[in-house]
């Protein structure tokens, strides 16, 4: 069976860099369009629904919430998966991009016939990763009971654990903000608290901070 591929890549040269090599295995995969930026990707998958959709995870338009966007505004089509193809391998970006709903995640170093083994297998519902990225999905999704009781978490007020979440999660000062009903200025002052409770330098420190505890 013949999968239908969707690539949603901002480089043109990327795009047809990868449209190119996939056309060597015509019986696994076939592309049947692209798209450079969140909302016509979108559209572009409620128009196709293809089998497999290949996502960059840093795109353009939307909401600024990158790639990320784009599973969770199709969630309502069961038979469309995800496989991120990135040159990120930072884990804020995969768990965030998994938590979206994709199915897989390689970075574009991949050869071309692993990524088309890697499109196969999400398109059978399987998934996929590149393997030191793996790590990271089984920290954030393990099988760990969250910690009930921790002497750094107990530092954070309510609000400050709820906008440790999200951010840990990869949404952006923005989306934090419509989720919560908050500014963005609120978001930042929060971020900039939990920073210097947790002694944490960063976003990603902070990823890996709560992932580590089960809490995103």
């Amino acid at each position: 069976m013949t999968l239908n591929v969707i690539i949603i890549d901002d480089h043109p040269l990327v795009r047809a860099g990868v449209r190119h090599e996939l056309s060597k295995y015509p019986e696994e995969v076939r592309v049947i369009g692209e798209a450079e930026d969140v909302d016509t990707g979108i559209a572009l998958v409620r128009e196709l629904q293809p089998d497999v959709v290949l996502l960059d995870v840093h795109l353009p338009g939307g909401r600024g919430g990158g790639g990320a966007e784009i599973p969770r505004a199709t969630a309502d089509l069961p038979n469309v998966r995800y496989l991120a193809l990135s040159v990120s391998d930072s884990p804020e970006d995969v768990v965030a991009t998994i938590r979206a709903g994709a199915r897989g995640y390689v970075t574009k170093s991949i050869s071309t016939k692993d990524l088309v083994g890697a499109i196969i297998r999400v398109g059978a519902g399987d998934a996929a990763f590149s393997p030191r990225l793996a790590g990271f999905v089984l920290d954030a999704f393990g099988t760990r009971e969250i910690a009930t009781t921790d002497e750094e978490l107990d530092l954070l007020s309510a609000r400050e654990r709820e906008v440790m979440r999200l951010i840990a999660r990869g949404f952006t000062y923005k989306e934090v903000a419509g989720e919560l009903f908050i500014s963005v200025k609120t978001v930042e002052t929060h971020v900039s608290s939990v920073l210097r409770k947790l002694q944490l330098s960063n976003r990603n420190e902070l990823a890996r901070w709560a992932a580590a505890r089960n809490i995103v």
